[in-house]
């Protein structure tokens, strides 16, 4: 029988009366002007890159790892400018395994933010682990280093940085906490692949990087994929091992491992984008350029916030997230009028019910933020029509129209 892996708050316990109400994201109407996401577009500019790749591996039907997937591990380490990449079946298996690789389990604390997806901090508590969260810099909306310090006990292991939205973390003072403290630094970078922290890619400046490939991501496969980087060569031999149940010669099983396999189907379709990338997030990033114009046009400085882009970093905009203390009936307003939009996040992770046995702090900048934040329309086949329809119509709302 498997134990929680934290204690669970007694049967019939009334919920706390003083956290904060979230309220449920409105529904959006089905009759949208264009999509939130439109994978359909990029699809169709790479159709015949795409059924090439998946044809190859039909056709050798070997599909489960081998050369598809080495390829593409090598492919992604060059790229990210890391020794090593290993494959595996999604961002929030490859949380798992790089906690796991460095032995954290039971009694072991890793810091992180409330403000990101649930894999982040789910991931610390799958090894039985527990998540500690600290706030966010409201600005960035990432893991604010100034909270890390006095989070630190004899038990803390590891610190995830959540790279959101497309944005490096603050790294520099992050690094500099882990190596005083000796503690491990894992990059969530599921969001940020081809960002730059100091003209560094993110995923190689930490222990480890983890990606996600999930369809909707700036590389995003035909289903689950994921990553982990590293430049430390022990922790990506553990790593390999861990991934295919422990077992480097077939029924040989040197330790318990898990089963978390890159399709080699995966591999091939992302061996396909992979190339496209950089020109992909340039457009992202012409994109979010066009709406700070248009929103500085509509003279709207002041009532929206816009996201915020560093000096040292490279945004790459996997979302366009802006702030707005009227949130939902900006949302409401926009729905109405056929304009896709989404929240990240509705209710931060201190404040879920599945953490809620850890008896959190108050964290007000991450409560905020989920409250306040909502996600416009970005990719690179965005029409500049429906960028100027979504600012004009935000706009309106700003002015009572």
């Amino acid at each position: 029988m498997m134990r929680d892996p934290q204690p669970r708050p007694p049967a019939g316990a009334a919920p706390s009366n003083n956290r904060p109400s979230f309220p449920a994201p409105g529904p959006q109407t089905a009759n949208v002007l264009f999509p939130f996401v439109d994978l359909k577009a990029q699809f169709s500019s790479i159709h015949d890159e795409i059924m090439a790749a998946v044809t190859r591996v039909l056709e050798s039907q070997q599909f489960i790892l081998g050369a598809e997937v080495a390829a593409f591990e090598d492919e992604m380490a060059a790229s990210l400018k890391t020794m090593h990449a290993v494959a595996c079946a999604s961002g929030t298996s490859a949380l798992e395994l790089a906690l796991a690789a460095l032995g954290v389990g039971a009694g072991d604390e890793v810091i992180t933010t409330p403000y990101t997806f649930v894999a982040t901090a789910g991931a610390v508590a799958q090894v039985h682990a527990k998540p500690v969260f600290v706030d966010i810099d409201p600005e960035t909306f990432n893991l604010n280093p100034d909270g890390i310090e006095p989070a630190l006990t004899e038990r803390t292991r590891a610190i995830i940085p959540v790279h959101l939205f497309g944005q490096a973390a603050d790294l520099g003072p992050i690094l500099e906490i882990a190596e005083e403290h000796h503690l491990a630094v894992i990059e969530d970078a599921a969001q940020a692949i081809g960002a730059l922290y100091r003209d560094a890619p993110l995923g190689s400046l930490g222990t480890m990087g983890c990606f996600s490939f999930f369809p909707s991501k700036n590389l995003g496969g035909a289903g689950d994929g994921g990553m982990v980087t590293t430049n430390d060569a022990g922790l990506a031999e553990r790593l390999r091992l861990m991934h295919v149940h422990g077992s480097r010669r077939k029924y040989h099983y040197e330790i318990l491992g898990r089963n978390s396999r890159l399709d080699a189907l995966q591999a091939a379709v992302l061996r396909a984008k992979l190339p496209h990338l950089a020109r992909w997030t340039s457009g992202r990033r012409q994109v979010a350029a066009r709406y700070r114009e248009l929103f500085r046009e509509y003279r709207l400085e002041g009532q929206v916030k816009l996201p915020a882009e560093l000096k040292d970093r490279t945004h790459v905009y996997n979302q366009f997230v802006i702030r707005c203390p009227q949130r939902d009936e900006l949302r409401n307003y926009l729905s109405a009028r056929g304009l896709p939009t989404e929240i990240y996040y509705p209710v931060p992770l201190h404040l879920q019910p599945a953490f809620a046995y850890l008896d959190n702090p108050k964290l007000p900048h991450a409560e905020a933020a989920s409250r306040e934040t909502l996600a416009l329309p970005i990719y690179p086949e965005l029409a500049d029509t429906h960028v100027r329809a979504t600012v004009s119509a935000i706009a309106d709302f700003c002015t009572g129209q």
